[in-house]
């Protein structure tokens, strides 16, 4: 297969403490006693600094997943449930990496946009430019619980807010010009008055005057990252994001997301490359194709389907557990959460007979998102195949178990990557938007 030399893939590394398969935490090589440990999240980041990939990324939820059986006692159970809060984690995390991007997923559901657009200026510039926002809307009444709400909004007045809530945070940024300050100790003058400017937002969600209190950073703005894959997402996506997650399981519907997201994008008249398609990739790699097939039967051993069930009804926002496990999979016409997975499962239900039990073993697997085993050279080939057939701008990688899922794709798949000409042997800027291939964009505030 000859390498597209014109273009380079962008990796990111999705972390979990456990990966990415449901029930990781149970392989003998993970070590639970360092998951609320900063050594083990600053081994794990230092060695995709390593790999030379474009940036981490934590997601993250408002509370344990207890939709199924309207109990956490099966999440708490089958799955690693508990965790950090990202947007700490990543500015601990700052200040040991020099180079790899750093992204922690904050929901406009629950925040204000002045604390959220403070907090990730002052990490861009703590880091060097190196901060990024994944952008989500929380899913779940479990979450809207805790925040003194019953229920969660319906999707589309969720991404109402959301749009509004990025319009300010944008123009909180840009309430600085790039030469505001001046530091001129002669006259007495820290910064020019003139160049700090009042936002004077009154929106339906919000009342915003501005100007924000943190200057801008090396990279002007945090990339914002965002993972719709609805049509109410995906507009927001081609409207504010500059990297895009996505669940993709077939060639073909990836490379179908891939042009709409870009002509989406055009329409807001933004250019083709202002924003990166990278779907989410699950890989179980070892030296040779039967290694890595005893790896993931290992795995598959592990697995819980009340693991997948949970994950799957927390996302969609909807009980699974009313139904038996060993019966088909019901039409989820009541659910309210996540509207791409919803057509994901509803897209595979209608090609296999699988009972719920099944699902949820399979879901609890990969979550829909597109797995491949095998040896260094197949899995190279195949984020290969997908690069340069217009599929993905490249991969959100998920290991699916850690530290060694990651450990064995940077020493395996990497090296394999760099000598087609697909990868970077290293990094050639500082900042997370060098690293992507992004515009440093331009305050649009002006004296």
């Amino acid at each position: 297969m000859n390498s597209d030399r014109g273009r380079q893939l962008h990796l990111g590394v999705f972390l979990d403490a456990a990966g990415h398969y449901a029930s990781a935490w149970r392989h003998p090589a993970t070590p639970t006693d360092m998951f609320f440990r900063l050594d083990y999240y600053k081994r794990l980041a230092l060695a995709a600094e390593r790999g030379k990939f474009d940036m981490v990324f934590f997601s993250d939820r408002y509370g344990i997943p207890d939709r199924y059986g309207d109990s956490f006692r099966a999440t708490v159970r089958s799955l690693h449930s508990a965790r950090l809060d990202p947007f700490t984690l990543i500015t601990a995390l700052a200040g040991v990496t020099e180079r790899v991007g750093l992204t922690a997923t904050v929901s406009t559901s629950f925040s204000e946009p002045f604390h959220v657009a403070r907090q990730f200026a002052s990490l861009d510039l703590l880091s060097g430019g190196r901060a990024a926002w994944n952008v989500v809307t929380s899913t779940s009444d479990n979450e809207a619980r805790n925040f003194g709400e019953e229920r969660i909004p319906d999707h589309d007045s969720r991404y109402e807010r959301a749009r509004e809530f990025l319009d300010v945070a944008n123009g909180l940024w840009d309430s600085w010009e790039e030469d505001a300050l001046v530091f001129d100790k002669e006259a007495g003058v820290y910064a020019d008055g003139d160049k700090v400017h009042y936002l004077h937002h009154r929106g339906r969600h919000f009342g915003v005057r501005g100007p924000l209190d943190v200057p801008r950073s090396p990279q002007g703005r945090p990339v914002l990252v965002q993972a719709g894959s609805s049509d109410t997402g995906r507009d927001f996506a081609a409207r504010v994001a500059e990297v895009i997650f996505t669940a993709q399981p077939s060639l073909d519907g990836a490379r179908s997301f891939y042009a709409d997201m870009k002509t989406r994008a055009a329409a807001y008249g933004r250019s083709p490359d202002s924003n990166k398609v990278m779907p989410g990739l699950m890989p179980i790699v070892a030296g040779t194709e039967a290694e890595a097939r005893e790896t993931e039967a290992l795995l598959a051993e592990f697995a819980d389907p009340l693991a997948g069930l949970a994950i799957l009804s927390d996302q969609i926002n909807y009980d699974l557990s009313v139904h038996p496990l060993d019966g088909p999979v019901p039409e989820l016409l009541e659910a309210t959460g996540m509207q791409s997975r919803l057509k994901l499962v509803a897209k595979l239900t209608q090609s296999d007979s699988l009972t719920l039990r099944q699902l949820g073993r399979f879901y609890g697997g990969s979550r829909l998102h597109r797995k491949i085993v095998g040896s260094p050279v197949q899995i190279a080939d195949f984020l290969q195949e997908w690069f340069v057939k217009g599929a993905c701008d490249g991969f959100n990688i998920m290991p699916p178990y850690l530290p060694d899922g990651l450990d064995k794709f940077v020493e395996l798949v990497v090296p394999e990557l760099q000598n087609r000409g697909l990868f970077r042997e290293e990094y050639e800027g500082r900042t997370l938007r060098d690293h992507l291939g992004l515009p440093r964009p331009a305050s649009r505030s002006r004296s």
